[in-house]
């Protein structure tokens, strides 16, 4: 791949594509060894402050100077550490929640333009036509060229009901596709369900907010009431995370109780701990334990995990439970490959940093860091091939992994951008040209599929 994302941001949406820890920032200050610090480092930091304070041509204030050295900290570990000021910082607590203002895009920065990782199904940019693989050149009249991604996300920001036009490069056409958006608030559904045949239901986690299990739980109920089911497809596909009780509890509903989800392991004691399928470790905040509602049979049912280069973190951790376990069919393509941890660690009551402090590890011990989780039976995105797709090991900085070594770009899918690219027949999830749900169904029939590998 010939350019590579700088930097990635899941913006506009409040949803962060990594697994969510709040831990508190002064417990682990407090265990930290001490080390001496760097004098002549330090030294070297304070000359060139005072020279910017004495000499550069306009005059800092000294808070922008702190807060963009925090910053420029942060950005040089990985790709998903990072400075939340208060806006962000609001921003990111609300997404949790799965509601939040804007238009729906997960972004990232590739050679100093906005690139849409992908846009959030149902919002403004979905239906307006933004595709995954956009390159936004200008937000109304200014041009992207120059800004640095949090500017380009400010502009996109605004009040409900406002509108914002963005002109796009998008491969293939020859002039540049200019797009009017009008901002609102957006709720994201992160669970929804159907019955696909007969016998077979289909549940689909958008992405792991603080509900998320328990709406899986009654989604699944429904089902369950509506149709005497055979079998199950739990789609995790474009899924990019969020929090890791979430993703404990999505697990736990498919697995016997106390059986291991996941485990962290990281330089400080909180780093290191084990997540099993237990009430201690699913419910925050709520004494109501809605594994209880569960139908029975629910852990027998036969499974499909659907996964592809846009499940990460938080799916990747069921993904691979489900499948160390043996207790589902992990099918698609190779996943993302983030197996890290960021800690949210308050700085003030309106400002945090988001910290990679540990990787994670799959039950068998496996790390997925830039690596994914491969799927047990490969089928692609149509019966063509699937559209290559940026994953953890493409990101400049990323974190390695380990324990196995990562994936390369030649294992990957082809990216977008590439003239090599495989361009898949667009489609829309669950509809009639799903390929990969309906060689799900087929597989939980006992048929044969037809993965459309090239």
């Amino acid at each position: 791949m010939r350019s590579k994302l700088k930097q990635l941001g899941l913006v506009m949406t409040g949803v962060f594509a990594g697994v969510m820890i709040s831990l508190n920032f002064s417990a682990i200050a407090d265990k930290a060894s001490p080390t001496p610090l760097p004098v002549e480092e330090l030294r070297a930091f304070a000359d060139v402050f005072n020279a910017i304070k004495q000499g550069y041509v306009e005059p800092v204030e000294d808070k922008k100077l702190i807060t963009d050295s925090i910053g420029g900290m942060l950005s040089g570990l990985d790709p998903h550490s990072a400075y939340l000021d208060a806006e962000a910082f609001k921003e990111l607590q609300v997404g949790t929640q799965g509601e939040f203002g804007g238009l729906g895009i997960e972004v990232g920065m590739e050679d100093g333009f906005v690139k849409v990782i992908s846009p959030i199904e149902d919002t403004p940019a979905f239906r307006g036509g933004v595709k995954a693989g956009d390159l936004i050149v200008k937000l109304d009249e200014t041009p992207v060229k120059g800004m640095s991604l949090n500017d380009a996300v400010k502009r996109m920001r605004g009040k409900p009901n406002t509108s914002i036009t963005l002109t796009i490069s998008r491969k293939g056409e020859s002039a540049p596709i200019v797009v009017k958006l009008v901002r609102e608030v957006i709720k994201v559904q992160s669970v929804k369900s159907k019955i696909v045949e007969p016998g077979y239901g289909y549940l689909r986690v958008a992405q792991f907010q603080e509900n998320t299990a328990a709406a899986l739980v009654d989604h699944f109920a429904k089902l369950a009431r509506e149709d005497e089911l055979k079998g199950l497809v739990l789609d995790l596909r474009n899924d990019p995370g969020g929090l890791l009780h979430g993703a404990v509890g999505v697990a736990a509903a498919f697995l016997p109780k106390d059986t291991l989800v996941v485990s962290t392991d990281g330089r400080t004691e909180d780093a290191k701990r084990e997540y099993r399928a237990s009430p201690e470790d699913y419910l925050r905040g709520t004494r109501d334990d809605f594994l209880r509602r569960l139908p029975a049979g629910a852990k027998d049912l036969p499974m499909v995990v659907l996964v592809n280069g846009g499940s990460a973190s938080a799916s990747e951790i069921v993904a691979g439970a489900l499948q160390d376990h043996k207790r589902a069919v992990v099918m698609g393509t190779q996943t993302f490959g983030k197996g890290s941890v960021q800690t949210i660690l308050p700085l003030t009551s309106s400002t945090a940093i988001k910290l990679t402090t540990a990787r994670y590890y799959t039950p068998g011990g496996r790390s997925i860091q830039a690596k994914g989780i491969a799927p047990d039976i490969i089928v692609e995105e149509s019966e063509n091939g699937s559209s290559r797709r940026m994953r953890e090991a493409d990101l400049i900085g990323h974190l390695g992994n380990d324990r196995e070594p990562e994936a390369v770009s030649g294992d990957a899918a082809p990216q977008a951008g590439d003239e090599e690219a495989v361009e898949a027949a667009p489609f829309e999830l669950a509809g009639e040209n799903d390929h990969q749900l309906r060689q799900a169904i087929l597989h939980l029939k006992g048929q044969p599929i037809v993965s459309g590998k090239k």
